[in-house]
């Protein structure tokens, strides 16, 4: 490539010069190529652990002037063709030119000028990113796509200089973090190491420090692990690397390729070494904590943030914190953790000014909400600039008319489909008449119950004006300050009044709800009356939705549910619906309204509880695993025992997808909810253990499961609110487990203190961290699952072990999972269903299924490779949606390697005919004997479907016939006796069971499909070691199948015998043509030839002599190829069969001209070449390990330099 003029002093120092003229040096780096001896390997491995530009350009060509001891590099190459042409260009278009300048500065301002116009009109057609990055970026870019041969598609993020430890050695070099590889290369004193892990491969990311290993990090696959150290800044890397590790999880459970963010700001000058993806995922860091801490939505970009203080009215003093100011929101978070937080929305805001500065107060800005709040910022450096961000970001904001504002965009495939309905019938299903579209249910049920005035009244009462004096001083609303006062008063219990809009609060879900009014009920207009696989699971749980509660034993509540469920299932499909989420939004709507309640399941479902409730619990799993090792850190000796027994993966799935719903009096659990709302997924943790620490001493002293598992449940049973004012609900579990002797009621308060006493030292970050490193642990393990369930699945239906089953999963897999990030003709994620089964989950399209056929199949045929392949897929899609699964693919190959030899051929011979051969096709072969029609219309070559249903009609009515009906009535007669119960079964059973398919199923093959057989024979026969007999056994097999088409013809058109006859009579009268072709010693492309040239005969009216016939079939009249010269498209080609076009000008392609499979089978058992070939057992095994081993050769995009022979092993 042309690079930038730079001044280079010394010429010659570790480069050889190959070419050379008076204005012009060629060079090549020493080490680079043959030879080098001992000087070349300390170059190159100078150029490895230095990072010297000469690591991406072993060529280059310096520009020199006769004057002057400074030379200007202006071009440098990967290889030698490269540099060759950059030499022959300046040859052609600047060597002449400059041999007129008189003065050498001339000269060299000249091609200094030239190659910087032609540098920039390169840069032209460049993508934005690209021209972001660095100059050294890019060439360490282009660097790493020449040593890992990664296409153009293949983005890398950054690079490190470190040491790989490779058999207790350290090998210093360079590890490339691209969006899906993790690449490292290193080349010491001719040692050259060179390693490509797929980051869908990771099993475990750690970063520890040890005697061998110094501060490393350890990069686990299922197979090996893989020591990295001596970084500059291992912390910076590490971090890159489990945000990499992350997306790779997120493409295995969500099938969805990285996409960069395109609308991400500009930087003020080119970052040095820093690509425009490394900044990408920068920030989505920094949002993805933000929205965290602030509870915002999945589309909210922080813009920045800055320090500050913020005065607090209530505490009369400044706090010092961060100010962070997003699209929609300006927040503050104080640096003392929970001292005092803020949200205030942009939609609420209405005066932002700079207030007065002074001395006690400097830079101060003023904000004001819609609700009389002031808020007062002071200690802002760049205050100015502040003012100007928010007063833009506020003109972007509509005001408070907000039902103009776009519809929330459904989340998966039916956004399409739904976006563009009209609430206009909503009081069909949801309207505000309903009573609980204004009030919860818990509510409803209880207004008419007499006022109580007893002593849990009178402390319901109190909560209720704590938190009235609490919102007089802090404020009410979302623009409430949030304190250690406000989490007091939480885990106190908040008040039944005031839960619904706390919650709403506390989660985020008020922000959404306020900027998408009448979202929810047009979700529910757009989702009642669907059926799908989700509303059924919803109505089989409805009543299961605490059946002990009176709000969901009657109709109001159960619709209530229904609608929400429904709608939040219509909204997001990827999710649809998961047990669990019935009971928790069957608590929701207790408390809130119906469009307050689906909210709070948006906010559960894909924030505060990522990935619980999708098809494998997946967020719930790995929570499991993270509660499994907080108990190993804080409970260690009760660790030991319950792996032992195997309790604690038990127990804690259900107390976290429900969040103690099911397992705890409801009373005792809402406190709970009210605490998670609050305080997040933490409390979760510290309550469960707090459960186990309690009983410790009862557990350790259990001698199995069962006996744990009661202890617990009985446990749980009985942690009671004693403060509730709601009359008590029995609680179902707590009935069935009871015993003689119920053990002592546990009061929730006390739980939950004691849990923040013992537990409370849990932060959220440690949490997230521990949830990253047992993610990749539960995804890795959900697919390694998924893989055996597979294999099981298919073991009976092919002949494939399950170690080679295995191993075609994963080069299935695969191959799926690269289309996700290297593109694809559809999306990966409409290829991938997980509602399915696991062997029907992965899809790949033509494409993919070609390449894994080159690689795979035993029927390789050249060139004509990927037509047979398009066929095979036609034939085994049979859903017709463009995609197949891996239980078709291993139906399909299973055939081909152990089927026998008839199933093998009726694979082949279904191969070409409808839906396997399309009808373009079919008119190439046509087109390939154009010179044999005549000018007159003709039928269409191809049997509609109702002629193949006519056939087989035909077929079945002879077959009965034939079959003796007297004994079938006979039978029939009996059976019409006695027609119990047991003889609609057997009907039934019959009518269900897959109705084998026999040869004499399928259909006719015309001749047409019969030229396009030939071909595919033709083709499949040209590597093998019987090559010349194997021609010639199918050029008889063709001459004699042809012949019993004509024959079979003259009886069809007669109508006097049928087919099987006239094929029967047709064999003895093709023999002596076999014998005078096979002693004719021609070769067998023109014995093919011929053969297809005969099926454009006419049926003679009389038989011919044999004179006549060696004449009409003499080898002059064709053109004569030598065997093994032909290529595979070679049969259609004009040229095989226009020897012959003289004498068959006036024929025509014969629409009446048939065979059948059982012709085609008997034809080809009279040549064993063919038995022989047929019967012939494939290896799989050494296609799968030569598939393996192209996959790196696929990526392959980049030329290496003729000189160079050093392979690079993977």
């Amino acid at each position: 490539m042309w690079t930038n003029p730079e001044e280079v002093l010394l010429a010659n120092a570790l480069w050889v010069s190959e070419r050379a003229n008076p204005f012009f040096i060629l060079q090549r780096r020493k080490g680079h190529g043959r030879g080098g001896g001992i000087t070349g390997l300390l170059v190159g491995t100078l150029d490895v652990v230095l990072d010297s530009s000469a690591r991406v350009a072993p060529y280059r060509i310096l520009l020199q002037t006769a004057d002057s001891q400074i030379y200007w590099s202006i071009a440098s190459g990967s290889s030698r063709k490269e540099i060759t042409q950059h030499w022959d260009w300046l040859e052609t278009n600047l060597l002449q030119t400059i041999s007129i300048f008189d003065n050498d500065e001339d000269v060299t301002t000249f091609v200094k000028g030239k190659i910087s116009g032609i540098i920039a009109e390169e840069n032209k057609w460049k993508q934005a990113e690209e021209e972001e990055d660095s100059g050294k970026f890019r060439e360490a870019e282009l660097k790493m796509r020449k040593l890992f041969g990664m296409p153009e598609e293949e983005k890398l993020v950054n690079y490190y200089s470190c040491s790989y430890w490779k058999s207790r050695v350290p090998r210093q070099g360079w590890m490339y973090l691209t969006v899906n590889h993790l690449c490292f290369y290193s080349f010491l004193l001719g040692k050259e190491v060179t390693l490509v892990v797929q980051w869908t491969e990771v099993t475990q990311l750690e970063k520890n420090a040890t005697l061998l290993f110094p501060e490393s990090v350890c990069v686990s696959t299922r197979h090996t692990e893989h020591f990295f150290s001596m970084f500059l800044n291992i912390n910076d890397t590490f971090k890159l690397m489990e945000q990499l590790a992350n997306i790779a999880m997120r493409q295995l459970l969500d099938n969805e390729g990285f996409a960069a963010d395109r609308s991400l700001p500009k930087p003020c000058k080119t970052l040095k070494n820093v690509s425009a993806l490394k900044r990408d995922l920068d920030a989505r860091a920094k949002n993805e904590r933000y929205r965290t801490m602030f509870r915002l939505t999945q589309d909210e970009r922080l813009d920045g943030h800055t320090d500050c203080t913020l005065w607090t009215p209530f505490a009369k003093m400044h706090i010092i914190g961060q100010l962070y100011i997003s699209n929609n929101y300006i927040c503050f978070n104080s640096r003392e953790e929970d001292l005092c937080q803020l949200i205030i929305p942009l939609r609420e805001v209405s005066i932002v000014e700079k207030a007065d500065s002074s001395s006690v107060l400097p830079c101060p800005v003023s904000i004001s909400t819609k609700n009389k709040m002031n808020f007062l910022f002071a200690n802002l450096k760049d205050r100015d600039f502040l003012v100007q961000r928010i007063s833009d970001f506020l003109q972007r904001t509509p005001d408070s008319s907000w039902s103009d504002t776009s519809p929330l965009p459904l989340i998966g495939p039916s956004a399409s489909s739904s976006a563009g309905c009209e609430s206009v019938q909503r009081g069909r299903h949801y309207h505000p008449d309903l009573p609980t579209a204004s009030q919860g249910l818990l509510h409803i049920y209880q207004r008419d119950a007499a006022e109580d005035l007893g002593p849990k009244a009178t402390k319901e009462k109190m909560k209720e004006e704590a938190w009235n004096i609490h919102f007089f001083e802090f404020g009410r609303g979302v623009c409430m300050y949030r304190t250690s006062r406000t989490r007091e008063l939480v885990l106190n219990g908040i008040p039944e009044r005031l839960r619904g809009e706390l919650w709403l609060l506390f989660s985020g879900s008020s922000n959404e709800m306020a900027t998408h009014p009448g979202y929810y009920g047009d979700l529910v207009e757009q989702a009642m009356g669907l059926c799908s696989l989700a509303t059924e699971e919803i109505e089989r749980d409805l009543h299961r939705s605490m059946p002990e509660h009176r709000a969901f034993q009657n109709e109001t509540g159960i619709a209530a549910l229904r609608r929400v469920l429904t709608a939040y299932a219509h909204r997001n499909p990827g999710i649809g619906y998961c047990q669990a989420m019935n009971i928790v939004t069957s608590v929701l709507l207790l408390y809130c309204t119906e469009e307050e309640a689906f909210w709070l399941l948006v906010a559960l479902c894909e924030r505060m509880l990522p990935d619980y409730y999708n098809t494998r619990v997946v967020g719930a799993l790995v929570d499991q695993a993270v509660f499994e090792e907080l108990t190993r850190a804080f409970l260690p000796l009760l660790y030991e025992h319950m792996q032992d027994l195997g309790v604690i993966s038990t127990i804690s799935l259900s107390w976290f997808l429900t969040l103690f719903l099911s397992v705890m009096p409801f009373d005792s659990a809402v406190l709970l909810v009210d605490c998670f709302f609050y305080e997040g997924i933490k409390v979760i943790f510290q309550v469960a253990l707090a459960v186990l620490h309690d009983n410790m001493d009862a557990l350790l002293s259990c001698s199995d499961e069962g006996e744990a598992m009661t202890i617990l449940g009985r446990y749980l049973d009985n942690v009671v609110n004693k403060q509730t004012v709601a009359p008590p609900i029995p609680h179902l579990h707590a009935l069935l487990t009871s015993g003689d002797d119920p053990p002592p009621e546990i009061d929730i308060f006390e739980l939950i203190k004691s849990s923040y006493e013992k537990f409370g030292s849990l932060r959220s970050d440690v949490i997230e961290q521990m949830r990253f490193k047992q993610r990749l642990k539960v995804i890795q393990s959900l697919e390694d699952t998924a893989k055996r369930s597979v294999v099981r699945a298919m073991m009976t239906e092919s002949a494939f072990s399950i170690e080679e089953l295995e191993e075609l999963y994963c080069l299935f897999k695969a191959k799926h999972i690269m289309s996700c990030y290297w593109g694809s003709s559809s999306s990966a994620a409409e290829r991938h269903d997980p509602s399915l089964p696991y062997l029907e989950q992965y899809r790949i399209d033509p494409a993919q299924f070609g390449q894994l056929f080159g690689a795979l199949g035993p029927w390789l045929c050249g060139g004509h490779t990927p037509t047979l392949a398009a066929r095979l897929f036609r034939l085994l899609d049979h859903n017709k949606d463009g995609l197949i699964n891996f239980k078709e693919f291993i139906t399909g190959l299973s055939g081909m390697y152990h089927g026998d030899m008839t199933e093998k051929l009726k694979l082949l011979y279904k191969l070409h005919l409808p839906p396997a051969l399309c009808p373009e096709e079919a008119e190439s072969a046509l087109e390939a004997t154009h010179f044999f029609t005549e000018d007159v219309p003709q039928e269409s070559p191809f049997l509609s479907d109702l002629d193949f249903l006519v056939q087989q009609e035909v077929t079945s009515g002879e077959e009965v016939k034939d079959g003796g009906g007297g004994a079938a009535d006979g039978e029939e007669k009996k059976e019409e006796k006695v027609k119990d119960y047991r003889y609609y079964l057997r009907m039934w059973a019959k009518e269900k069971e897959p109705r084998r398919e026999t040869i004499k199923d399928l259909p006719k093959m015309n001749q047409e499909q019969f030229i396009e057989l030939c071909k595919t024979l033709y083709n499949m026969f040209s590597e093998e070691p019987q090559e010349q007999q194997l021609y010639h056994a199918i050029a008889t097999v063709a001459s004699l199948l042809l012949r019993i088409g004509e024959v079979g013809k003259k009886f069809t058109n007669n109508g006097s015998k049928k087919p099987d006859a006239a094929a029967t009579a047709a064999v003895p009268a093709a023999e002596p043509e076999k014998e005078e072709w096979a002693g004719e010693g021609a070769s067998g492309e023109s014995q093919v030839c011929r053969a297809l040239a005969e099926a454009q005969l006419e049926a003679p009216a009389q038989p011919a002599s044999d004179e006549e016939t060696k004449d009409d079939t003499s080898v002059s009249s064709y053109s004569m190829v030598s065997a093994g010269s032909l290529q595979c498209e070679d049969i259609a080609d004009d040229t095989v069969l226009i020897g012959c076009g003289e004498q068959r000008r006036g024929s025509a392609l014969d629409g009446d001209w048939s065979i059948t499979f059982e012709q085609v089978l008997a034809s080809l058992l009279t040549e064993p070449v063919l038995v022989d070939y047929f019967e012939k057992k494939g290896d799989i095994q050494a296609k799968m390990a030569a598939c393996k081993a192209q996959r790196a050769v696929e990526r392959q995009t980049s030329s290496s330099s003729d000189h160079e022979l050093a392979q690079h092993s993977v």
